[in-house]
């Protein structure tokens, strides 16, 4: 799977509550051409977040897949993102799909990516994009050595991944499930 250029996703459960919070940079080879794009929304019946990073359209329409697959297993986010890493790797058309997300519920946070990945993380963090490395570990320091509630971790390790990433913006979205 290609590395995203052009934004950071990251999902935090801290403390009861989960958050998912991305940038709102879109960039087209060397330029900047949004600042305030939505990379992260709710879906079904607004219960659970995802936020992607790679192709628009791409993620859109795996978005449209992944809350195709919640309908069909009653709101199950683990079942669903199974169902779907299988067909993204395996369909001929969905194989070429440039994107990879973030899906969190109350209880369940996954990365899903086409290589037919579902990984859920170990420390309650997972990011994706281009930025992501400066997120998750600054959402990891932040969670082991500070007060901030879920929210305040989110804004300050995108903060921190903006100023490090040229591909990532101060431009936010958070999304919050308690």
């Amino acid at each position: 799977m290609t590395a995203f250029h052009g934004t950071t996703i990251i999902a935090i459960r801290h403390n009861g509550k989960t958050v998912v919070a991305g940038d709102g940079q879109v960039t087209l080879g060397d330029t900047v051409t949004k600042h305030k794009a939505k990379k992260v929304r709710r879906i079904y019946k607004d219960k659970i977040v995802v936020g992607f990073a790679g192709a628009t359209a791409d993620a859109m329409n795996l978005t449209e897949k992944l809350e195709e697959k919640l309908e069909r297993y009653n709101g199950n986010l683990t079942r669903a993102a199974v169902e779907l890493a299988k067909e993204w790797r395996t369909d001929k058309y969905l194989r070429r799909l440039e994107a990879m997300m973030i899906a969190v519920d109350e209880s369940k946070m996954f990365l899903i990516s086409g290589n037919g990945d579902v990984i859920e993380p170990d420390e309650n963090v997972i990011s994706i994009g281009s930025g992501s490395v400066a997120a998750q570990a600054a959402a990891v320091a932040l969670i082991r050595h500070s007060t901030l509630e879920a929210r305040g971790i989110a804004e300050e390790t995108m903060k921190i991944a903006a100023s490090l990433c040229i591909y990532t913006n101060d431009s936010i979205t958070v999304e919050e499930l308690t």
